[in-house]
C-alpha cells in the first residue's frame, strides 16, 4: 500500500497508468514500460532469524516491454538496488544488471555491494564448536559478482563463466575465539574465484514461471593465483520444475546440492555451504556437503491472485554420503499478486516456520 501511495502522489496522469484497462486492477506493466525513471518498489521486511528484525527498499528498473518467443517470455533488460538495516546493528547495500542480447542468446549478470552483518555463527572448524553451539560474529566487507552465458545453438542449453570477488573482517565477541581467528585469517581476508556454468532452461517466464524446467551447475575455483587468500573449490547443483496440475494449480519442484572440496585446512566461518530454506537462520546449519529439496503449490484463485504452500527439507554433513541421515524441515504459506500482467511479474509475503523458528519474506517472483 505504501508504493501505491508512492506512486498516485506523482500525479493524476500516472495514476490512470497505474490501472490495467483489461481488469481495472491496479497494475504497474504501463508505468515500467513507458516511464523512464519508473521502478518497481520493493519493501523489505526483515525477520530473518539470523539477524533480527529490520527493513529496507530496493528498486527494481525494467528496461523495455519484454517480447513473446513462442509461449516463452523473453524479459527486457533490469536493474535493481537499494539496501536495508535490522535491529542488532547490521546493515546492507546493493546493486545488479541482467541483460541479454540476440533475443536471448547472451546472457550477463553482475552485482555488486556492501554489508556490515552481526550473526550467530553454528559451526566452524576453529576451537571445535558444533551446531548447537552458536558464536556471535561480525562480518564487514564488499564484493561483486559476474556471469556471462551463451545459448548453444537455438538449443535451452547455456555455457559461461562466472567469476567472484569479496574482502572482509571478520571478529568475535568471544575474545579468545577471535583471538584464534586474528591469527589463522589475519585482520582481513580476500576471497577470488572463477567458475564455470552450465544452465538448461525450459520455463515460460523469467519472474515466476508456471511451467518448465531449469537446471543449473556452477563449479568455482578459489585460489591465491587470483588475488585469494583461500584455496578451495565448491560446486553448486540447483533444479526447479514447474507442473501445471490443472488451469489452476502449479507444482513447483526443487532441488539443491553444493559441495566444497579440495580445501585448505582453515576457511572463514561464512565460507562453507549452509541450508538456504525459508524459516531457518542462514548459516544456521553448515557443512562441507549440503543438499535440499522442496516442493510448493501454488493456486491461481483469480487471475490476479495466487495462494501457495510449501514444504522443504535440508541437510548439512561433512561427508557426502552422510547427507540427509538427519535433516532440517521447513514449511510455510503466502500469496502473490500480479503487479504487472505485461510481464508476469507477481510480488508477495510468504511466512515460513521450522522448529523453534519463523520468519517472513517478501519476494518478488514464486520463491523456490
Amino acid at each position: 500500500m505504501a508504493a501505491l501511495l508512492l506512486l498516485l502522489s506523482s500525479g493524476q496522469g500516472m495514476a490512470a497508468s497505474l490501472f490495467d484497462a483489461q481488469d481495472d486492477m491496479f497494475d504497474m506493466s504501463e508505468y515500467l514500460r513507458d516511464n523512464r525513471y519508473g521502478f518497481l518498489p520493493i519493501p523489505v521486511v526483515i525477520t530473518e532469524p539470523a539477524i533480527g528484525y529490520g527493513g529496507g527498499l530496493f528498486g527494481l528498473f525494467l528496461h523495455g516491454k519484454g517480447k513473446m518467443d513462442g509461449d516463452r517470455f523473453i524479459p527486457p533488460n533490469l536493474t535493481a538496488f537499494g539496501g536495508g538495516a535490522t535491529e542488532n546493528g547490521s546493515w546492507f547495500a546493493g546493486g545488479g544488471h541482467r541483460h541479454t542480447w540476440n533475443n536471448d542468446h547472451i546472457r550477463y549478470l553482475v552485482g555488486v555491494g556492501y554489508a556490515d552483518v552481526n550473526l550467530d555463527i553454528y559451526s566452524g572448524d576453529v576451537l571445535g564448536f558444533g551446531k548447537n553451539k552458536a558464536i556471535n560474529t561480525n562480518t564487514k566487507g564488499y564484493g561483486g559478482l559476474q556471469k556471462l552465458q551463451f545459448r548453444v545453438g537455438d538449443s535451452p542449453v547455456f555455457l559461461g563463466v562466472s567469476q567472484f570477488y569479496a574482502r572482509t573482517e571478520i571478529s568475535a565477541d568471544n575474545k579468545l575465539i577471535n583471538a584464534a581467528w586474528q591469527r589463522i585469517f589475519g585482520s582481513d581476508s580476500t576471497s577470488s574465484a572463477v567458475g564455470l556454468l552450465a544452465e538448461y532452461d525450459t520455463t515460460d517466464n523469467f519472474f515466476y514461471p508456471h511451467k518448465g524446467l531449469s537446471l543449473s551447475a556452477e563449479y568455482r575455483f578459489y585460489s591465491s593465483f587470483l588475488g585469494g587468500d583461500y584455496r578451495y573449490n565448491q560446486l553448486t547443483v540447483d533444479g526447479k520444475y514447474y507442473l501445471p496440475l490443472t488451469r489452476t494449480l502449479t507444482l513447483g519442484l526443487a532441488g539443491n546440492y553444493q559441495a566444497l572440496t579440495n580445501s585448505d585446512s582453515h576457511l572463514p566461518p561464512m565460507t562453507r555451504p549452509d541450508i538456504n530454506l525459508r524459516g531457518i537462520s542462514r548459516y544456521r546449519y553448515q557443512g562441507d556437503y549440503v543438499g535440499t529439496v522442496q516442493t510448493q503449490l501454488a493456486w491461481q484463485v483469480t487471475p490476479r491472485w495466487i495462494l501457495q504452500g510449501f514444504v522443504g527439507a535440508g541437510s548439512a554433513a561433512n561427508e557426502n554420503d552422510e547427507l540427509f541421515r538427519s535433516s532440517e524441515v521447513a514449511w510455510g504459506s503466502g500469496f502473490r499478486y500480479l503487479i504487472a500482467r505485461q510481464y508476469g511479474l507477481y510480488t508477495g509475503v510468504d511466512v515460513a516456520f521450522s522448529e523453534g523458528e519463523q520468519a517472513v519474506y517478501f519476494n518478488v517472483g514464486s520463491g523456490l
